[in-house]
């Protein structure tokens, strides 16, 4: 598939999940009046309460005037105090963007050194400890690491805050470090799979003939590495861009766990208060960053093989 192929069917995508998402959303029985009015408004007031908001408008134009907003810059106002979505969103993306984004590159840091040198060193006290990490890694939920890294590093140690997140006009240094337990709560799983994957790619590689031909050739270790490895990358990167997509999801009890008031922790609430604009909004924002992340992938496919591109 083309580039602009691959766009455009992200583009229909996007589409497709607004749909499904807007019919879920509104196939919750109860009005959000109830929420916000409380369960002792009468008949009348939950009549106004949607007439005011447009719930009392057939779905397909509800469903239309969202999209029209939305491709406006205009993500509607809340239900529960009609205040802006849109500056609510971009308030609070960017902190789930930074901590997604670090729990990403922790995630890549750790796992495809360890599962390089579990491969190259297989049955080796290298690949124990890595096949360890991965058991663990994915074996603890991440709210429970999340308090357990709390206990240790914040409680009993003091080294680092319990959480709260910390703005960058405080400093680099407070920043960066009520930043790190979180970052390591959200990135510790993909570790583990990042890690498991790379060490099976390369293996898989380094088992070819090529590989065998460049060192009967007498190619050096480190050139035959370069080599083999270029080419097990595909399937790390495809595990890597669903992994950044899935860390969004992570968010939402990272961010509940380190009392980080992100985008996705809103999204928790507005789930709780029915308030079905927020809710769409921000899902249909993660959804956009996840198939950015899977676009951004299948440009690496064609950088890392130039045949795709043929």
């Amino acid at each position: 598939m083309s580039w602009l192929g691959r766009l455009a069917s992200s583009a229909v995508m996007l589409v497709l999940v607004s749909v499904v998402l807007f019919g879920l959303v509104h196939a919750i029985p109860v009005s959000p009046a109830l929420v916000v009015l409380g369960p002792d408004a009468s008949a009348d007031d939950i009549a106004q309460f949607d007439h005011e908001h447009g719930l009392d408008l057939p779905l397909a134009t509800q469903y239309t005037s969202w999209v029209g907003g939305m491709l406006r810059g205009d993500f509607g106002t809340s239900l529960q105090d009609d205040t802006p979505i849109g500056p609510r969103i971009a308030r609070t993306f960017p902190i789930t963007l930074e901590l997604v984004v670090l729990g990403f590159l922790f995630a890549l840091a750790v796992a495809i050194p360890l599962g390089i040198a579990s491969a190259l060193w297989e049955d080796s006290w290298i690949d124990h400890i890595a096949r360890l990490v991965a058991v663990i890694g994915v074996s603890v939920p991440a709210f429970w690491l999340g308090l357990l890294l709390i206990s240790w590093f914040a409680v009993d140690l003091r080294w680092l805050p319990p959480g709260g997140f910390v703005q960058w006009r405080e400093g680099v240094w407070p920043h960066l470090r009520s930043m790190l337990l979180p970052t390591v709560t959200v990135g510790f799983y993909y570790v583990a799979i990042i890690s498991r994957m790379t060490r099976s790619s390369l293996g898989e590689a380094m088992a070819q003939d090529y590989v065998r031909t460049a060192r009967a050739l007498g190619l050096g270790r480190s050139r035959i590495l370069v080599y083999a490895l270029k080419n097990a990358l595909t399937p790390v990167v495809t595990v890597a861009a669903m992994s950044f997509g899935y860390m969004f999801g992570w968010a939402l009890i990272v961010e509940q766990v380190f009392n980080i008031a992100g985008m996705s922790r809103a999204l928790l609430t507005a789930i709780f208060q029915r308030d079905y604009l927020m809710v769409q909004g921000i899902v249909l924002v993660i959804t956009a960053m996840f198939l950015l992340a899977n676009v951004t992938a299948d440009w690496l496919y064609r950088v890392l093989n130039p045949r795709l591109s043929a």
